[in-house]
């Protein structure tokens, strides 16, 4: 095992005494192409070009004397670090930090960063990273080759935003361009860069902050969920009521990342409150004054909701893929047409037995493990301990099951 291993972050800026302290003694450097010709790198170490963290960690661990690995902004910021010190390589490293690229990119927009969501984007949580940029109004994306600004542009079709692209920040090539997303895609981008992504309508909260990235304490944000009517303007359908808004919050478990799908919105209670989980929400009904109604619902709570007017089934070929879906009409055809989209959960509700048979069997066939349960509610007068309301409903949920190898 190496008898030392520091782990150096270079943002474009002259080396620290302790930085250049521990390269001079270094008898391997570990880099990308720009960090192995720094001039400070002895010429007598060994050198590794840093593609797979992994291999190299293997290499420092066989290594006998100073190891030394650079790496851009702050290794202990979505870096290097954490794969080094895996358990499988047992490795314990100094670090010498430098600007993180996030705090670079705010600092050349001249922007506070404490209230943004930040990112990791590469081939397999570009969808994810994206679903982040539709539901929050600020988010720093650190993308990978064939997970750029322009792929993150087509994936946010229909969604506005701003983007503050930065290319290789801390070097002499350094560029920062201020486009709309609908102009992002037409352009070629050199790596690597980072992405921030600005817009939906709702600002930052005045003031102070108190905790980093998103704040529950907003004064948007109402304390609790599966709200009372009264919070949605008394404007609820009759499977709208907080106990089944409730129930069917519980099984589809939204969270940031996931696309959410609410099919059938109404006043767009259930939309909002999915949103509050910071997951990226699509309504979808048919009626204007649904989707009006849902517009304001999500205005009231400081959220973003994409509302689009439109027919289930037919709307949702344009649709991208969800991860969970909410159909609140449309019955047994939509659910179907929803199950052939894979998403990894699907609720509906029905008002009678045989509209909830027709809903189990189509979850069944879409290769949905099916759970089934009558919901009934029944709102107290507290001043008099009389009825007030009584809601009855079948909640269907299905689990996607998985494939066979």
């Amino acid at each position: 095992m190496a008898d030392r291993v520091t782990v150096i972050g270079w943002d474009g800026s002259p080396l620290t005494p302790a930085a250049r302290s521990a390269l001079s003694a270094a008898t391997l450097v570990a880099g990308a192409a720009h960090h192995l010709a720094l001039p400070e790198v002895p010429p007598r170490a060994e050198r590794i070009r840093l593609g797979s963290v992994d291999l190299a960690a293997r290499r420092i661990a066989g290594h006998r004397g100073s190891a030394v690995v650079l790496a851009d902004g702050d290794p202990g910021f979505f870096g290097v670090v954490r794969t080094l010190r895996a358990p499988e390589h047992g490795l314990e490293v100094e670090v010498v930090p430098a600007v993180s690229a996030v705090a670079a990119a705010f600092a050349r927009a001249g922007m506070p960063w404490d209230d943004a969501q930040i990112v990791v984007a590469h081939r397999r949580t570009l969808r994810r990273a994206v679903n982040v940029c539709r539901a929050h109004t600020k988010v720093a994306v650190l993308t990978s080759p064939g997970a750029g600004p322009a792929e993150l542009a087509l994936l946010l079709e229909g969604v506005h935003r701003t983007f503050v692209i930065c290319e290789e920040l801390g070097s002499e090539r350094e560029q920062v361009t201020v486009l709309t997303s609908d102009k992002v895609a037409d352009h070629a981008w050199r790596d690597p860069n980072l992405v921030i992504v600005i817009g939906g309508g709702q600002g930052a909260v005045p003031g102070p902050g108190w905790i980093a990235g998103r704040d529950p304490g907003h004064p948007q944000q109402v304390r609790g969920w599966a709200l009372p009517a009264h919070e949605y303007g008394d404007d609820l359908g009759s499977g709208e009521s907080a106990g089944l808004r409730a129930a069917q919050l519980a099984r589809l478990g939204p969270r940031t990342g996931d696309l959410v799908w609410d099919i059938g919105c109404g006043s767009g209670a259930l939309a909002a409150e999915a949103a509050r989980f910071g997951a990226a929400v699509i309504a979808v009904d048919a009626d204007p004054d649904a989707c009006a109604r849902t517009e304001a619902a999500a205005r009231r709570f400081g959220v973003q909701v994409q509302v689009r007017a439109g027919r289930a089934p037919h709307v949702l070929e344009s649709l991208p893929e969800p991860d969970v879906v909410r159909v609140g009409g449309g019955g047994a055809e939509v659910v179907s047409a929803c199950a052939d989209r894979r998403p990894e959960r699907i609720v509906a509700h029905a008002a009678t037995r045989d509209g909830a048979e027709a809903i189990g069997a189509a979850l069944e066939a879409g290769g949905y493990d099916v759970e089934c349960a009558l919901l009934q509610s029944v709102e107290l007068d507290a001043s008099a301990w009389s009825e007030r309301e009584r809601s009855v409903a079948f909640l269907l949920s299905g689990r996607r099951r998985e494939r066979s190898p």
